[in-house]
């Protein structure tokens, strides 16, 4: 008799435990007051495609799948013997143009001599002309001369313009070489870990070929799917708490930035059919950045949970919401 009586004093004391675990911690369906909505959804983030912008080899891949990576990281780098033949080709052809252009003034220097020359003559030849000791067709053939001359200075400028065109021309090409052969060289655009890696050295990828796949680790969010009446009471930057299911008893404090304009209806993973049917409006409710580079380390995407979202900024959270991420959890 003592140990059945025993037996059930244990029971109770456990049962106890359950509903004091239970109460502590925040179930959305049954705790959630008036002034608060909230939506089911999954953490995501931004997805990044690292290629390189002409076809080519694949050098290096400096980064893993699942690496951490830094804004201005170097991730790949693409073969450039190629690029680098050509560069050379095109620093030639500028020195090329500029030695025409050296040429090209030369000659413009003596043209203009020889248009000063021919101006002196037509000017000695209409002096003679005017007291009529010379004949019509020998002052003729100065003012041919001095007009020969003329044109001839004429397209000697021309020609150093010309110049001046393929220099500019190969020195644009030079430039859009090392454009190249740095855009080889492909940098980490932002803050993120590696999810995918989809080529290795040696490898030809085309133009645009994605050699890296990034989650980017400056846009986090949950994105979740809430009726008309609930959407339409939503002000962009409303605050927001996510409940993730791995931590149940902590709340990630949010904000909602992105409210969809258009209706749609409820994704197939909502599997009530009466829910299928609804007309909803996609919410998506970003987590910090400041929050996520202190726990950088530990975000991990598709993580489920539920983001409950404040209507007004006069309700008072829930304390099961107000709980944080105590940061020796992850130690």
């Amino acid at each position: 008799m003592k140990n059945r009586k025993r037996t059930i004093i244990i029971v109770a004391v456990v049962l106890l435990a359950g509903v004091v675990g239970y109460l502590t911690s925040f179930d959305t369906q049954d705790a959630l007051p008036p002034g608060f909505v909230q939506g089911n959804g999954r953490i995501e983030a931004e997805q990044v495609e690292i290629a390189p912008t002409l076809a080519g080899r694949v050098e290096k891949v400096m980064a893993s799948e699942g690496s951490l990576i830094a804004t201005g990281d170097t991730l790949v780098k693409m073969d450039t013997d190629e690029l680098s033949a050509a560069l050379d080709r095109a620093k030639a052809e500028v020195a090329l143009a500029r030695q025409i252009k050296s040429e090209a003034e030369a000659v413009v220097i003596q043209r203009h001599s020889e248009l000063r020359r021919a101006a002196h003559e037509l000017e000695r030849a209409t002096a003679l002309l005017t007291g009529e000791n010379i004949s019509e067709s020998v002052f003729e053939q100065r003012e041919t001369a001095f007009q020969v001359a003329e044109a001839v200075l004429g397209a000697a400028k021309a020609r150093v313009a010309t110049a001046d065109s393929q220099i500019a021309a190969a020195q644009a090409e030079e430039r859009r070489i090392v454009a190249q052969i740095d855009d080889s060289t492909l940098i980490a655009p932002m803050a993120g870990r590696v999810l995918y890696r989809l080529a290795e050295p040696g490898e030809v990828v085309p133009a645009g070929g994605a050699i890296l796949t990034l989650l980017s680790l400056q846009n986090v969010y949950m994105e979740v799917f809430l009726p008309a009446g609930e959407a339409g009471l939503l002000p962009i930057g409303a605050e927001a708490r996510i409940v993730l299911d791995a931590l149940p008893d902590y709340a990630i404090p949010a904000i909602v930035s992105f409210v969809s304009p258009e209706a749609q209806f409820t994704p197939k993973q909502v599997e009530t059919l009466n829910e299928r049917e609804q007309l909803v409006f996609r919410v998506r409710v970003r987590i910090p950045g400041d929050l996520i580079e202190e726990r950088i380390e530990h975000v991990k995407t598709g993580l489920r949970g539920v983001a409950v979202i404040r209507l007004s900024p006069d309700m008072t959270w829930p304390a099961a919401l107000e709980r944080r991420i105590p940061p020796e959890l992850f130690e």
